[in-house]
């Protein structure tokens, strides 16, 4: 992490997990663990329906409430999407776009992600953008330039003032939901990469300041030392983040 250009951030990401009633009690038990101080912004990316009980949950504690996807459309006959003014309505503060589970089960390409996370930059929500390649391209050596390619992707179109409230996520594909991580080195290998690849479009100070999060499986155990690298400048926390103790964790281990 390099607090001096850029800000930590600890994003959960619950996926279709929990409910609305069950927010507090996490908050409380959240609360009851979290550090005394900390230095980094904590989010939680709930399902659209739990966002707003998460927003009044949270102030307690100074969690900010983020979505889990948006529609590329503002309005319209689109049964069953959620469009940007919509979340920013009811005050989202991020959303993510990308996942991987998105773009596996719901065919979600390159050039929507980039739709989405235009649209939410429109109303103001920053737009938590995933990258990562699978087992397959990792093995192929290909990893470095299937990232760049979505990196580029993703951010086609977006100025350097939008550029500014952006999130990058790094999330191996292979590392999610299987209990396996990349290696700290590793992690910071493709960080490193993602933002040489952003210098390269905008220039040294906009890259500087864009925050890089691991989301590979980081957990409790492992916090510490991904957060250590230069370029990991927080996570996308999946399992972990459905654990109040554990999520603490992470989030204390982001103070060093």
């Amino acid at each position: 992490m390099n607090r001096k250009y850029r800000k930590t951030v600890i994003a959960g990401n619950w996926k279709m997990n929990m409910t609305a009633s069950e927010i507090k009690p996490f908050i409380e038990q959240l609360k009851e663990n979290m550090p005394k101080t900390r230095a980094c912004d904590v989010v939680l990316c709930t399902p659209a329906v739990m966002i707003p009980a998460m927003i009044k949950a949270g102030k307690e504690v100074k969690v900010a409430a983020g979505g889990q996807d948006v529609s590329k459309y503002e309005k319209g006959a689109y049964t069953g999407e959620v469009s940007a003014t919509q979340l920013a309505d009811i005050g989202t503060k991020y959303c993510i776009v990308g996942h991987s589970e998105r773009r596996q089960y719901h065919h979600e390409d390159d050039m929507l992600v980039n739709a989405k996370a235009r649209a939410l930059l429109e109303k103001g929500i920053a737009p938590i953008i995933c990258v990562g390649e699978s087992l397959e391209q990792r093995e192929a050596g290909v990893t470095m330039e299937y990232v760049a390619y979505q990196v580029k992707a993703a951010l086609n179109g977006i100025d350097a003032t939008q550029l500014r409230r952006c999130i990058i996520a790094y999330e191996p594909i292979w590392a999610i939901g299987t209990g396996k991580t990349a290696t700290a080195e590793q992690a910071q290998e493709v960080c490193e990469g993602i933002r040489a690849v952003i210098r390269k479009i905008y220039g040294a100070r906009p890259a500087r300041a864009v925050s890089i999060l691991y989301g590979g499986s980081m957990n409790a155990k492992n916090a510490a030392e991904l957060l250590a690298q230069p370029d990991i400048d927080g996570g996308l926390i999946g399992g972990a983040s459905l654990k109040p103790v554990d999520f603490a964790t992470i989030i204390a281990a982001s103070n060093q």
